[in-house]
């Protein structure tokens, strides 16, 4: 494992102490579940994956935790060693910087914890575009959190509904996933203006799959 840490971190050894301390971290909490090892190698192919793209590593290490430990409880689902209380959505454009992210977000405010959220990119930007996280702040959400993030298999087979938003063909097709595509237009080529208007096409088709979701889990 030592010898695959040196791999991904050629030139970024620096961080080698923080990424050892948040896969000690993430090992105790998924005990009983993976190995430290496994642990190991996730959150240093994590913390890769964002530094190729990240403008600030400020907060680098704290992105490289959350991004792993989703990556890793989605793998414990997608196995069945953590149950899903709830359905799972995830939603895909090119640089998690925009549709995806609004979808993600508005998604998680109406559902109220009736939906568990995911959001990535198939070429993920470095950050999410201002005009998103304006138009969504005016509508009461909070985005300074949020980071653009790889797709990854794993979210993919977490997920029984994945949305793709014009990333073409890079999404993995799983049996017994539901996919869709929605038509939607790209507000990094728009100002806050174009940013609204995408916003609420979102929020119309978000109320809508929301609603759907909600009475396929009442059936069951």
């Amino acid at each position: 494992m030592r010898e695959h840490r040196e791999t991904v971190l050629t030139g970024l050894r620096d961080d080698t102490a923080v990424l050892e301390r948040i896969s000690g971290d993430l090992t105790r909490k998924f005990t009983g579940i993976f190995a430290a090892e496994t642990v190991e190698r996730y959150v240093f192919e994590s913390y890769t994956a964002l530094a190729r793209t990240s403008r600030i590593r400020t907060h680098l290490a704290s992105t490289t935790a959350r991004f792993a430990a989703d990556r890793l409880k989605a793998l414990a689902q997608s196995t069945g060693a953590i149950a899903r209380d709830v359905p799972e959505v995830l939603f895909v454009c090119v640089h998690n910087a925009g549709r995806s992210q609004m979808a993600a977000a508005l998604l998680n405010k109406y559902a109220q914890g009736a939906v568990h959220v995911r959001s990535a990119g198939s070429a993920p930007a470095a950050e999410l575009e201002p005009a998103v996280v304006a138009a969504l702040a005016e509508a009461g959400i909070d985005l300074s959190q949020e980071f653009p993030k790889p797709l990854t298999d794993d979210v993919v087979r977490a997920a029984d509904v994945v949305i793709t938003m014009g990333c073409g063909d890079s999404c993995p097709i799983y049996p017994g996933k539901h996919y869709r595509d929605w038509t939607i237009g790209d507000p990094a080529v728009k100002d806050l203006a174009g940013a609204r208007e995408i916003r609420d096409e979102i929020d119309l088709l978000v109320t809508e799959l929301l609603g759907e979701l909600t009475t396929a889990s009442k059936k069951h």
